[in-house]
């Protein structure tokens, strides 16, 4: 029997060792979202090459929160991408360096927002997951880089469970190896695209 559901591998491979990848994510339910974010990582670093350094791993009390997160992150890391940069963070030391650590140069490729709503007996399960699915829409289309929705809605804990890899279920299934390769994938087609390449 063949699956109709999950995503098709990606047609080509892509070397991912330039970019540079922010992953946000919610402290609610976190033995589900530690396993989600560990299967985006390992995807990135061992089948993209995506070096370890430069993935930014930053975290939001809940899912609320992620797009607003997201957003002023990516604007940080344009921030920190300006020319002399680095002169301007550590303008403070006297020849040793007692300033913060080096900043990274480079802005953001892509990002993955990472949560988990699990439905409870109130509206509130709704609102969220509406707000938050066009919040970090909203958050890709004005900053022009790749938000990838690492967001599971859930009617139960069973179904988070499986969706993160994890519980008895047969047809678990880590959800984090998904969007890892989504992230590289997106932020290697968005270079194309933002120098002209189709």
């Amino acid at each position: 029997m063949s699956v109709v559901k999950g995503i098709a591998p990606p047609v080509e491979k892509y070397d991912g060792s330039s970019l540079r990848i922010l992953i946000v994510h919610t402290r609610w339910n976190p033995s589900v979202v530690d396993a989600l974010v560990k299967g985006a990582v390992d995807t990135m670093t061992t089948e993209h090459s995506v070096k370890s350094e430069n993935i930014t791993i930053q975290s939001v009390a809940g899912s609320y929160e992620l797009p607003f997160a997201t957003q002023r992150l990516i604007a940080a890391s344009r921030l920190q991408a300006t020319p002399n940069a680095a002169d301007l963070f550590s303008s403070m030391s006297t020849g040793e360096q007692t300033g913060p650590p080096p900043v990274n140069t480079q802005t953001f490729d892509a990002a993955i927002c990472v949560g988990v709503l699990i439905r409870g007996s109130t509206m509130h399960f709704e609102y969220i997951a509406d707000a938050v699915s066009n919040g970090i829409m909203r958050v890709g289309l004005d900053s022009g880089i790749p938000c990838i929705f690492g967001v599971l809605t859930c009617l139960d804990d069973d179904q988070a469970l499986e969706r993160a890899g994890m519980g008895a279920s047969e047809k678990k299934h880590n959800h984090g190896i998904d969007w890892g390769h989504c992230a590289v994938e997106l932020a290697m087609k968005n270079r194309d695209w933002m120098a002209g390449k189709i």
